[in-house]
């Protein structure tokens, strides 16, 4: 059963990104005015391919496209050429997040995979990394393929505290994945689709790397996947 003491928090300019946390956590994510944050929101009405770091395989036939697609408040539509683990992946240009112990951090991101079991993907923060789905360092939720297991992971120098099957995909189905980082408790908390949090212990947390919003698919058999992002939100603590 849910906690009583659970609210809706944040109305973010733009989106609603609801999260919802215990009475007795404090307040972490601020208001667009609040500079007592740097943050990075993106609802994807435009796309410039020059702000990201773009990591494609092209092996089967077609292009991989990164492209605007109509959608009510925005979304970006990923689409890989039709081998098999032909890729997509973008990393915003320039590492602009630092986490730490001790100042609140937060991510939240609403997207949708068009296939849930014959894909692989990752959406987080992570450096900078031409094998996102590998990488070293970063928070960040990872899927498979071959399943439909979502899995959360905080990663420090290629050691991870990974908490599995975190959420269900499903085909086509849109999934907010939040998570932010609480000094008060020394914790980190994940919440799919603005449910009660979940805390995992913070040991590898990667306090010495810049990180920069990251996100892509990878295709898990011979046939174009797609990836649908309708909106990354990403703060930190100054």
């Amino acid at each position: 059963m849910a906690n009583p003491h659970f609210q809706n928090l944040i109305l973010w300019a733009g989106n609603t990104v609801a999260s919802k946390h215990k009475k007795d956590l404090p307040m972490f994510v601020p208001y667009p005015s609040d500079q007592t944050y740097y943050m990075y929101q993106n609802d994807f009405f435009t796309y410039n391919s020059g702000d990201w770091t773009i990591t494609t395989t092209e092996a089967g036939t077609g292009s991989a496209t990164e492209a605007v697609t109509s959608s009510a408040g925005g979304a970006l539509l990923l689409t890989n050429a039709a081998g098999d683990n032909d890729l997509d992946f973008l990393q915003l240009k320039g590492e602009g997040f630092k986490l730490s112990t001790s100042k609140r951090a937060y991510f939240s991101a609403r997207f949708k995979v068009s296939d849930a079991t014959q894909s692989d993907f990752v959406i987080g923060l992570g450096i900078t990394d031409t094998t996102p789905l590998d990488t070293t360092d970063g928070v960040f939720f990872l899927k498979a393929d071959g399943g439909t297991g979502l899995d959360f992971l905080v990663e420090k120098d290629n050691s991870a505290t990974t908490t599995s099957d975190v959420a269900t995909i499903a085909d086509d189905t849109f999934i907010v994945a939040t998570w932010f980082i609480d000094p008060d408790t020394s914790k980190v908390y994940y919440s799919i689709n603005n449910a009660e949090p979940v805390a995992v212990a913070n040991t590898n947390l990667v306090t010495d790397e810049e990180l920069t919003v990251s996100f892509g698919i990878q295709n898990g058999e011979a046939a174009a996947k797609t990836m649908t992002i309708d909106y990354v939100v990403a703060a930190v603590e100054r």
